[in-house]
């Protein structure tokens, strides 16, 4: 189950699930992109949902893990990939934006975990993988609520990991470095933005959302059986950095 499957990072990661042979769900509000996806992973001979999903409406998120139960009879991976952004001064911002980036990206992971977790523990095993960000250690300018809710994920996903330690449930997170996107595309492409985290960034170049997918892919199998609360960097160096010259 993948949640935000159907553009972005979280497409590239279901994307990368059903090629190493996962029957994977991708879920998001938009039912166009739901079926494209859901088209792509069949294409690769497996198994998929037409499920819509709000994972900031908690009957949405129930809804969408009572037909994957009812299809598949279990789920085995969740990946929380579902995520939005608000750029603009802190001091200026409204209470509104806020709200709606810490509830989708911090609540919504919460939530999705809440539901799903549960039917793990009782199968008495699970995989969880959260989607962090650079800004889960660093600050970036001018996305305060994207980092608070970033921070937040960080901190949640430890906590829920040594909850679920010895239920045979793993919780990890991906913390993704700088990789266009959607949701990033026009604020780091081609922007003084960018070409300061590029500058800052060792391999001197973006990520591409293909290379992503393998860290998601480990953190699925049986090879990370021993790993949770872990924060995985895919950042190109962006964080071991300090004078690249």
């Amino acid at each position: 189950m993948v949640t935000g499957g159907t553009a972005g990072l979280g497409y590239a990661i279901a994307l990368g699930l059903a090629e190493a042979g996962a029957d994977v769900v991708a879920s998001s509000r938009r039912l166009e992109q739901v079926e494209n996806v859901a088209a792509e992973i069949e294409a690769l001979g497996r198994r998929t949902l037409r499920v819509t999903c709000d994972v900031a409406n908690r009957a949405s998120v129930e809804a969408m893990h009572d037909a994957v139960l009812k299809a598949f009879g279990k789920v085995d991976i969740l990946v929380n990939a579902a995520g939005i952004t608000h750029k603009g001064p802190t001091l200026e911002s409204d209470e509104a934006d806020w709200a709606r980036v810490i509830e989708t990206n911090l609540t919504g992971t919460m939530r999705t975990c809440q539901i799903f977790g549960k039917t793990m523990v009782k199968a008495g095993y699970g995989r969880i993988i959260n989607v962090a960000s650079m800004t889960s250690f660093v600050g970036f300018f001018g996305v305060a609520a994207y980092a608070a809710s970033k921070g937040g994920v960080a901190s949640f996903t430890k906590v829920l990991a040594i909850e679920l330690a010895q239920s045979g449930v793993n919780v990890n997170a991906i913390a993704p470095g700088l990789f266009p996107t959607d949701l990033t595309a026009s604020i780091i492409m081609g922007t003084p933005r960018g070409d300061e985290l590029i500058a800052r960034t060792p391999m001197g170049r973006f990520g591409e959302a293909r290379e992503l997918a393998g860290t998601a892919i480990f953190l699925a199998s049986e090879g990370a059986s021993f790993v949770t609360g872990e924060l995985i960097a895919v950042d190109g160096g962006f964080l071991a950095s300090g004078v690249n010259q």
